[in-house]
């Protein structure tokens, strides 16, 4: 079968390679075109079977139609900024669906894109699967009518979505959620701390983690926090001797961070490819919300959740997020297993408070990681991806062909 996927984002890169081990895995005959990022095409690539034995064109038969990092934005004043680009990517993407007439078009959370898609597929009678819910939970609610207008079926991925779309009225599937797989299977589970020092060239020192986000905006508000941050912990005696990480984000460059770097403070420094061994191997994290701070949750690392963005975005988000919490970890248990630090609270000062808290105070670690094991039992076991992609495969190959 002939599978479209959509990721508009790092985190969406991520579930879409683990759910295209699936497809492959259920369906070894799969083609599979795709938006994503670095780890999609690495499944690709590993998994090419009609160009390795023809020799033919991967583009007439699948492959990375365009990378996340061409048009992944947040917020509101972003969107307004680059809405000429966004609007062009829509537009090549139901060209080439149309061009390819795929079975099946999946779609990876990202929402303002993915939704223009959903409505375009369904009229067009190919068949639509959400994966990875678009957060209507928390803002929007309204896009619950599309789902149910033009998604075919939907695969959720927290426990606490299960409530909330039956009582919404929408279909959908619920396996686990990824990313338990995506961690426990990760190589930075099995690599020792000399290890990850030595091939980073790094001293044997302990590491505060610091994950300032996968978007540029992201990383422009929350570098000068972070860097602050560090600056003001190195100068206390007993932290001097610690080194502060920054994970790098895939598709991102050292001139994203550099602004905020300066030489002679070489106790921080920014590490690409290395986000989960950074997380791994520290002794705690200051994390942007976001699906890091859930992967900062499986690793058993304490953190703090810093969110910090441009003004008008805030003013305007704050007028339409309905949620108690912004990290997925908190909203899994409903309550703050670890502090979030928003806008003016997330600050050099704060963010130190905390970090101290988490290293010097037992009792407020061991409760934290306490939190940490409920919230992974919520998340269910191993093996969600496979239990999607085969899911998929079963409702295609149980249903008649593309609507025409």
């Amino acid at each position: 079968m002939k599978y479209y996927i959509i990721a508009g984002e790092a985190s969406g890169d991520l579930h879409g390679s683990n759910l295209m081990h699936g497809l492959y895995a259920k369906d070894p005959d799969a083609e599979i075109r795709f938006w994503g990022g670095d780890l999609m095409k690495a499944v690709f690539d590993a998994n090419d079977k009609v160009t390795a034995q023809t020799g033919a064109d991967s583009e007439r038969y699948g492959g990375l139609v365009r990378h996340y990092k061409e048009g992944a934005v947040m917020g509101f004043w972003e969107v307004i900024r680059k809405g000429g680009r966004l609007l062009q990517n829509v537009s090549d993407c139901k060209e080439d669906i149309l061009s390819h007439r795929p079975d099946v078009v999946i779609l990876i959370d990202y929402p303002g894109f993915n939704f223009k898609i959903a409505e375009f597929a369904h009229k067009h009678g190919i068949k639509v699967f959400y994966y990875i819910a678009p957060k209507v939970w928390a803002s929007r609610e309204g896009r619950i009518r599309k789902l149910k207008q033009f998604v075919d079926k939907l695969f959720i991925v927290f426990p606490f979505e299960i409530h909330y779309f039956r009582g919404k009225g929408v279909d959908f599937i619920y396996r686990g959620n990824p990313l338990v797989d995506a961690v426990d299977n990760s190589p930075a589970v099995k690599e020792t701390r000399e290890d990850f020092i030595r091939r980073n060239s790094l001293e044997d020192k302990p590491v505060i983690a610091m994950l300032a986000g996968s978007r540029k905006p992201e990383i422009s508000s929350m570098m000068p926090v972070l860097t602050e941050f560090a600056r003001k912990m190195h100068a206390l005696p007993q932290y001097s001797g610690y080194q502060f990480l920054i994970a790098g984000a895939p598709a991102r460059s050292i001139e994203d961070y550099s602004p905020w770097l300066n030489p002679s403070e070489d106790y921080i420094k920014v590490l690409f490819g290395e986000t989960q061994s950074i997380i791994r191997h520290a002794e705690a994290a200051v994390v942007n919300s976001g699906t890091a701070s859930l992967e900062t949750v499986l690793f058993n690392v304490p953190q703090v959740v810093g969110y910090k963005v441009n003004r008008l975005t805030y003013i305007v988000g704050k007028h339409i997020i309905k949620i108690r919490y912004i990290s997925l970890g908190n909203l899994c248990i409903d309550r703050l297993a670890f502090k979030e630090l928003i806008q003016d609270e997330c600050n050099a000062d704060e963010i130190l408070k905390e970090v101290r808290s988490l290293i010097e105070d037992k009792d407020y670690r061991d409760k934290m990681l306490s939190d940490y094991a409920e919230i992974r039992q919520l998340l269910g076991g191993t093996g969600a991806s496979q239990s999607v992609a085969e899911a998929m495969v079963d409702i295609l190959s149980h249903t008649s062909s593309p609507r025409s």
